[in-house]
């Protein structure tokens, strides 16, 4: 197994886009209605979280066509990619420093 390089990242630890990332961390993909529902967040919110994501490269967006729809209408499927694992895997490493108190505090102020 090799060693997560702790890195905390701005992007991921959003509140909404921790959890968007931690849904799809042990999952191939999940619908995009199953994140709205699990967020319980308005649709445009959760398509602004993704689109952010997506344009760091950390989620892809892929649409395909339902069988368990009678209309048109697709299916968004939302997949963590191998670079948004390394980003979370690193941020939550961080994060294990910060709680686990081996990061250096950088004020230098002991409390």
């Amino acid at each position: 197994m090799t060693q997560v390089e702790a890195r905390f990242d701005e992007l991921i630890h959003f509140p909404a886009r921790l959890r968007v990332c931690g849904l799809l961390r042990n999952v191939d993909a999940l619908a995009f209605r199953v994140l709205e529902e699990a967020l319980q967040l308005p649709a445009p919110q959760v398509s602004r979280h993704l689109k952010a994501l997506s344009e760091a490269g950390y989620v892809t967006v892929s649409k395909t066509a339902s069988s368990e729809r009678s209309d048109a209408r697709r299916v968004a499927w939302v997949c963590l990619t191998p670079a948004g694992r390394q980003a979370l895997d690193g941020h939550m490493a961080a994060l294990e420093q910060i709680v686990g108190g081996s990061a250096a505090a950088h004020d230098g102020s002991s409390g």
